[in-house]
């Protein structure tokens, strides 16, 4: 009867063993990230474009505050300066 060690096959199960933890690990780090990336770009796509609409909506802003400028100035009527009113104190 030929003695073979029984704790060689042992280790070499649990070397296959921990093979297949750290393929199984680096799989899931890999889909992680991917997933972590792909919520990222949909957030960082969403955040520009938040942006994008606030800059549009400040570009309208100030269009209506420069025609409500124009509006007003069009409006009010030109004041003769204060001098002009004073009548002269001129006595001769």
């Amino acid at each position: 009867m030929a003695s073979t060690n029984p704790l060689a096959p042992k280790a070499d199960q649990e070397s296959e063993g921990s093979f297949q933890n750290t393929a199984d690990m680096t799989a899931f780090v890999q889909n992680l990230l991917v997933q972590m990336q792909t919520r990222f770009q949909a957030m960082s796509e969403g955040i520009v474009a938040k942006i994008d609409e606030m800059g549009s909506r400040i570009d309208e802003l100030e269009k209506s505050i420069n025609d409500l400028k124009t509006e007003m100035e069009a409006d009010t009527p030109i004041k003769p300066n204060a001098e002009e009113d004073k009548p002269s104190n001129e006595s001769s």
